[in-house]
């Protein structure tokens, strides 16, 4: 089975409290939605969509931070529905969008049409872009081009694409913050491949100034915080065992006992990092490293 059934069930010799019984409720609800043959479609399509729809504040705030002028041009590295995309071509300036994903492009597309945006969705990978050098004024990542797997490669590939006194700008996950918290959770589950870095070193300043060497002036790097707000613990565990690769994949690789595991604890994380009181709506903050530079 790719997530959990109602059959599966941790043992305990201890009694079971009215909330943990109200809690394994919610998650075997998620297990049943996540089961269904729609949910099964949509997790075929990698609609990453559904989970870019949530930060777009994120990619607008960066765009302003990098200080984007109109009529220059802008690439976003990785940008899966569009979101940096979107918030560069609002400003005025002539925009490329470049994934791998052909289904996100083809939704990035029609959020840029239903805008009247002219932007360029192309399909291109993050470690080999398909760019002359210095085609660009200013490039982009928001939570994509850091999990491609050659972090100095994709570094160096973005700095290739970025002309001299050209502008790049970074939101990446930090190790410290929910994502990180969450990716650990997750690898207590199902450890991530052997060899390969955490894709939330990009969060780490120390680490991206050292990927990108000397092609890059950094004018400073930011600690901020986006709130995730969902209507419960379960209902993040379902939407981001429903939408988001990693997770979904995780849930994938686990039987019917393991997969209720994960889920539990996942719903744990998110009600351990709530800063509401109370029971209900949570709204998590997630850390991210906003890094602003120039291209040398």
């Amino acid at each position: 089975m790719l997530i959990p059934t109602a059959s599966a069930r941790r043992p305990s010799d201890r009694p079971v409290s009215p909330s943990t019984v109200a809690r394994l409720a919610a998650v075997l609800r998620i297990a049943s939605l996540l089961r269904s043959p729609s949910a099964r479609d949509r997790r075929a399509s990698g609609d990453y969509s559904a989970i870019a729809a949530l930060i777009v504040p994120v990619a607008e705030r960066l765009a302003d931070a990098t200080d984007l002028q109109a009529g220059t041009r802008v690439l976003d590295i990785a940008t899966g529905s569009g979101n940096a995309a979107i918030a560069a071509a609002r400003i005025g300036c002539t925009v490329t969008g470049v994934d791998y994903m052909p289904d996100l492009l083809q939704r990035g597309r029609e959020r840029a049409a239903a805008e009247r945006l002219a932007i360029t969705f192309q399909e291109g990978d993050a470690e080999d872009l398909p760019f002359p050098d210095a085609s660009f004024d200013a490039v982009l990542q928001v939570f994509g081009a850091m999990f491609a797997p050659d972090h100095e490669l994709t570094a160096s590939e973005l700095a290739r694409v970025c002309r001299p006194g050209g502008r790049i700008g970074l939101a990446s996950w930090t190790s410290e913050g929910f994502l990180g918290d969450m990716f650990r959770t997750i690898g207590a589950h199902v450890p991530p491949p052997a060899g390969l870095a955490s894709p939330m070193r990009w969060g780490d300043v120390a680490y991206l100034e050292s990927i990108f060497g000397t092609t890059v002036e950094w004018l400073g790097h930011t600690r901020r915080v986006f709130t995730f707000r969902f209507t419960s613990a379960e209902a993040f565990v379902s939407t981001f065992g429903t939408w988001y690769g990693p997770t979904l994949k995780a849930f994938e690789g686990l039987d019917d006992r393991s997969g209720l595991q994960l889920a539990d604890d996942l719903a744990a994380l998110a009600r351990r990092h709530n800063r509401l009181d109370g029971e209900g709506a949570i709204a998590i903050p997630g850390e991210y490293l906003e890094s602003v530079g120039v291209r040398r």
